[in-house]
């Protein structure tokens, strides 16, 4: 990943220590920072980062925004972990929060980084009309058209047959509507033209569904230490994937395809986009 857009991780993780320090509560201050410390790459903080600087914008002022997005991510990891939902035991090759705590505490600190989320993007230093816009932004991407509606369409299709057109409406709720938000939130903050914005968002859109596609082809071809999570889950449980629809060889074509989405999109932007290019080292450098 281009050192510039890597030189970010740091700045966003004093971010969010600094946010988990004012939690009073030193039992919650615990759990909610297990699990934000339990590692993952930040791509949705360097997403929007990428974007603001893209447009010679302001990356320092945009770390709360940035920071919000990791908060509201980890939120939903937490929750998607849970015995209700996927009941997963490993994350990020850690016990999940309700296995290092309690299936109780674990649901208080999701519910607890959700809130802290628009807390600290309500902290960005931006004109109150900005604001708004990202707020709104981003209770889109978490609510019943984003996260939330994509997870209760992947419970609703557990053990049944879906085609491939829902599997898609599915990841791009679940999963995508956090890495597209990102973009549009970093759009926003560096003032990018309209044409701009609407390339960007069809890049996060584009890395969205190459994410999920190298999370579904992941699942099926690595062991649990390569995963730091359980593998063959999906399958175990009856959920759709790539994969099961398209063959591993199919799903590998279509992440190549979706890769190639995300290029053209930057190259159609009206400024280079070396940050953004570099994103895509994640999925060059994973297995093929």
């Amino acid at each position: 990943m281009l050192e510039e857009t890597a030189a970010w991780r740091q700045p966003v993780q004093e971010t969010l220590d600094q946010y988990l320090a004012t939690v009073n509560n030193p039992h919650l201050e615990a759990a909610m920072a297990y699990s934000v410390d339990a590692g993952g790459k930040r791509l949705r903080p360097l997403l929007l980062l990428a974007v603001v600087t893209t447009f010679s914008g302001d990356g320092q002022q945009a770390l709360p925004a940035a920071a919000a997005l990791e908060l509201l991510h980890t939120y939903s990891l937490i929750h998607d972990d849970l015995p209700a939902m996927d009941n997963d035991d490993l994350r990020r090759g850690k016990k999940t929060s309700h296995k290092q705590f309690d299936e109780a505490t674990a649901i208080l600190a999701g519910d607890a980084l959700q809130s802290a989320a628009f807390d600290l993007l309500a902290q960005t230093s931006v004109a109150p009309e900005t604001l708004v816009r990202l707020v709104q932004l981003f209770a889109r991407a978490v609510g019943p058209n984003g996260m939330v509606g994509g997870q209760v369409m992947d419970m609703d299709a557990q053990g049944h047959q879906i085609d491939l057109a829902t599997l898609q409406q599915l990841q791009a709720e679940k999963t995508g509507a956090l890495l597209a938000v990102a973009a549009d939130m970093g759009a926003v903050l560096a003032q990018a033209s309209a044409d701009d914005a609407a390339q960007v968002h069809a890049f996060a859109s584009a890395f969205g569904r190459a994410f999920q596609i190298q999370d579904d082809i992941n699942d099926v071809t690595e062991t649990a230490a390569q995963l730091g999570k359980t593998p063959n889950k999906d399958v175990a449980e009856g959920k759709a994937t790539y994969p099961s629809l398209v063959g591993l060889t199919g799903a590998r074509k279509a992440l190549g395809d979706e890769v190639a989405k995300a290029k053209h999109a930057a190259s159609q932007l009206s400024v280079p986009a070396p940050q953004l290019l570099a994103l895509l080292d994640y999925f060059e450098t994973e297995k093929q």
